[in-house]
């Protein structure tokens, strides 16, 4: 059977015209909850991305094939799907699983293989560039009969099978901010157990802002998550009507899922030029220029948080020379991820932005790595941001902009700002509204200070406080009028900031003394 007989046989209902945005997340939610019950909400991300991408390039494969169809007959047709950038082999289209009734999970799992086996990366530039290697994830749970017996899996099918997701029909920014729902809609339902996952977009967006990234630029994010940070890099572009195809995206991430998914969502923002690899990133960073890491322009990330399993004796003889300022105690890896990303800053115009907890900026056992990062004159930027812009979490963090060609005015400085109260809470969700993000970045580009928002420091001040570089220290915004509840989380890193400044302050007089 050809590929035009094959396409005509198994024909599905299609709705005609554009789908609208709000009527694609209402699906998309609706097919994942059918999961309910079977699997933990944790694990509705394993089957519902896979499908969606399936059904995707699918829909799109079978449009660019009647248009081929169109210009030059069902021979032709034939000749150029083989260019296609995505390419479906025979029986492993949407519609071959869609007609079978017995082991679905098996003969989809065999339709996966084949596309991932038909779509190769492209080898250049001393990387892998788009592929399908992999793309659908783990593979063992669609074959486990007892989590997803054959009518589930069936039953998502069709729901799938309802809507054509043609670009067309849905456009590439529009699937990709559907995409981003479903992914915070996951984060949401799956508890704190998405976190790794999912960093609030609206935080995102306001590094970008920052961070400006132009046409034709590299963007690394080493800790890439879901790729939401490269794909709001790239909307930044887009929003402005400038050209983003020329953008080289790099991703590293160290779950085989969610580096799948990352890939997934690139894909379905209309991205190809990119290389996302899974492993680890402080053990083994994937992008070298020979001896040394490869440079970025932009880097942006949200490393995890504090860890403490990681190979603190490999990072001490590091062979990359990350660990320029020191190495940072085991209990806390946080500093070896910000001396990757500074290491993997083009020397001339790179500069970061990395979203941190506030106890990088004042935590004792970090001093003498703090104070290589301070005295190395890279930092541009501090920024505190308000509480509960986390999932399920409460605390605050600040987000640390480096910058390896700083303004003149800026030598030798760093910006404080304090937006602690810069946020919105509504329907148990925090986030930044534009009128917050925009009095962040004016603040930011101000060559003046803002009483109890921001203020120019002198390196000279942060060295005479010992390296602290707790926000409140320098642009201290007086609580007495203030009467939110305080959280356990905050009660206790209110504590350890406290702790820390003590500790400081009793290192000093023991200094002083012993002059």
């Amino acid at each position: 059977m050809s590929r035009m007989e094959e396409h005509n046989h198994h024909e599905y209902k299609k709705l005609h015209g554009q789908i609208s945005l709000d009527e694609l997340k209402s699906f998309l939610w609706g097919a994942a909850t059918r999961l309910r019950g079977q699997i933990d909400a944790a694990g509705y991300k394993e089957y519902i991305f896979p499908l969606l991408f399936f059904k995707r390039i699918s829909d799109v494969y079978d449009e660019q094939f009647e248009d081929f169809v169109h210009e030059g007959g069902p021979e032709y047709a034939n000749m150029q799907a083989e260019e296609l950038a995505i390419r479906i082999p025979e029986g492993a289209h949407w519609n071959d699983v869609r007609q079978v009734t017995e082991n679905v999970g098996q003969r989809l799992v065999e339709a996966f293989i084949a596309i991932e086996q038909a779509n190769p990366g492209e080898e250049a530039d001393g990387r892998v560039i788009g592929g399908l290697e992999g793309i659908f994830g783990p593979k063992d749970g669609w074959t486990n009969k007892n989590k997803m017996p054959d009518h589930i899996i069936t039953s998502l099918i069709e729901d799938f099978s309802r809507y054509n997701l043609s670009l067309t029909s849905c456009p590439a920014d529009e699937m990709g901010q559907a995409y981003e729902y479903l992914v915070g809609k996951f984060a949401d339902d799956a508890g704190n157990t998405a976190q790794e996952f999912y960093t609030n977009r609206t935080v995102v967006t306001l590094m970008a802002e920052i961070l400006q990234p132009q046409p034709d630029e590299s963007i690394y994010d080493p800790t890439c998550g879901s790729g939401g940070m490269l794909v709001k890099c790239l909307d930044f572009l887009r929003q402005k009507g400038q050209p983003w195809q020329g953008v080289k995206v790099f991703g590293q991430e160290i779950n085989a899922l969610t580096a799948s998914i990352a890939r997934m969502n690139l894909y379905l923002n209309g991205v190809e030029d990119f290389s996302i690899v899974r492993e680890d990133t402080l053990a083994h960073p994937a992008f070298v220029d020979g001896s040394q890491l490869r440079k970025f322009d932009v880097v942006l990330a949200n490393p995890p948080y504090s860890i403490s399993e990681w190979n603190r004796p490999t990072f001490e003889n590091d062979k990359w020379g990350r660990n320029m300022w020191g190495t940072p105690p085991q209990g806390r890896a946080d500093y070896a991820f910000i001396q990757h990303i500074v290491a993997s800053m083009n020397d001339e115009h790179g500069r970061c932005a990395i979203l941190l907890p506030h106890g990088i900026l004042f935590r004792n056992e970090e001093i003498e790595v703090r104070k290589g990062l301070v005295l190395s004159d890279k930092i541009e930027a501090i920024i505190g941001l308000g509480p509960n812009l986390f999932y399920n979490a409460p605390m605050e963090a600040c987000i640390l902009i480096c910058n390896n060609h700083k303004e003149d005015k800026l030598k030798n400085k760093v910006i404080f700002i304090n937006a602690k109260y810069e946020v919105t809470r509504k329907n148990a969700e925090s986030f930044l509204e534009g009128v917050h993000i925009k009095k962040i970045t004016e603040a930011y580009k101000s060559v003046n200070d803002i009483a109890d928002f921001k203020r120019l420091v002198d390196i000279e001040e942060i060295e005479k406080n010992h390296f602290d570089l707790s926000i409140q220290k320098y642009v201290y915004i007086s609580e007495i009028n203030k009467t939110e509840s305080v959280s356990v989380e905050d009660a206790i890193a209110s504590w350890e900031r406290q702790h820390s400044l003590l500790e400081n302050s009793i290192n000093a007089l023991i200094e002083m003394l012993g002059s």
